[in-house]
């Protein structure tokens, strides 16, 4: 199975938005309008569902959601879909998607983080459609830091293009700002400075693999189920092994260690060369930190961990392409991550 990497957007494109798991509360509309005036910006026209709603956990009824979902994804009239944001049960979506109509609808760009890996993951593990774990739309507005992209470079990037980032060395230490006071908020706030970390031992790293992941408290639900076989997609797509990133939202550290070591021993990190973590919100333990939860549970599979990568809940927030071949360098003096869309 090939990887299927949706056609670059281009002025003129749409771009479809609904929320498969959590809405936009009314409160929160204002920002909403600013991150679809920032994608019209770019010159696209931006289509909002109506599974929107933010009054409850979820946006619509799961058959509302599928089908909105459903019908953006093999809209060939539309070019890439984006949440407003994640939520916490968009699981309840997958028995409902037609993947065998995904597998043959011409690809559309889905792009999340957080519980869109829910579908986004399986999306690329079963259909073989590349996805962005990235800024999702509520997001978008703030300005990319130096050394990093946006999701929206992502998508109008050309089949075949090479790029690389590299870390900022600066991150948030806490909180999030307050889309109900400041709508119109575009630059991060990077307070504290900090790079990657090796975890597994000294010495400098530099592995290639297929990219997949996502976030861990969501995708730790479908390990042992047909949805998150990242064997099989390698024996199908990456015979050169995968690198795997995975990163968490806010469970403490002895709550990820155990579903690391669930999803280890379920074997979503067979296939890996190397594992990335997302510098994480969540707290540590007094007798376990984030990083020595991710060691406990990972140290097994004998090979490179680098923690405290962007990809996560903190921001700022570095696109991966699940699907895309990936390269990571990381020393003393260098820390990158190449992706090439092939």
């Amino acid at each position: 199975m090939s990887i299927r990497y949706p056609a670059p957007l281009r002025p003129g494109d749409r771009i479809g938005v609904t929320s498969p798991s959590s809405g936009v509360r009314k409160d929160m509309r204002a920002r909403l309008d600013v991150a679809v005036r920032d994608v019209e910006a770019r010159g696209y026209e931006v289509v909002v569902g109506d599974c929107m709603d933010g009054d409850g956990h979820v946006s619509a009824p799961v058959a509302d959601r599928a089908a909105e979902l459903m019908a953006m994804l093999t809209d060939p009239g539309i070019r890439a879909v984006v949440p407003p944001w994640g939520g916490e049960t968009a699981i309840d979506l997958l028995p409902h998607l037609d993947w065998d109509r995904l597998r043959e609808a011409e690809p559309t760009w889905l792009v999340g983080f957080s519980d869109m890996s829910t579908v986004m993951t399986p999306l690329t593990l079963l259909t073989g459609t590349a996805t962005v774990h990235g800024n999702n739309l509520m997001d978008t507005p703030y300005r990319a830091p130096d050394g990093l992209l946006s999701w929206l470079d992502i998508v109008a990037a050309p089949q075949g293009r090479v790029f690389t980032q590299v870390p900022p060395n600066r991150h948030r230490a806490a909180g999030w700002d307050d889309y109900v006071a400041h709508p119109e908020v575009r630059e991060f706030t990077l307070d504290t400075p900090g790079g990657w970390t090796r975890l597994d031992g000294d010495g400098d790293v530099e592995v290639e693999g297929r990219l997949i992941g996502g976030c861990i408290e969501t995708l730790c639900n479908l390990t042992g189920t047909p949805y998150l076989d990242t064997s099989g997609f390698a024996r199908a797509s990456a015979p050169e092994g995968l690198l795997v990133y995975v990163e968490a939202c806010g469970e403490d550290a002895f709550a990820i260690c155990r579903y690391l070591h669930g999803m280890r021993m379920a074997g979503f990190f067979d296939e890996a060369n190397a594992v990335l973590v997302g510098r994480t919100p969540a707290p540590g333990r007094d007798s376990l930190s984030q990083h020595e939860a991710v060691l406990e549970a990972l140290a097994p599979l004998d090979v490179p961990i680098i923690a405290d990568v962007e990809c996560g809940h903190v921001v700022p927030y570095m696109p991966i392409v699940n699907g895309a071949r990936g390269r990571v360098v990381h020393t003393a003096t260098r820390s990158e991550l190449t992706q090439s869309l092939d």
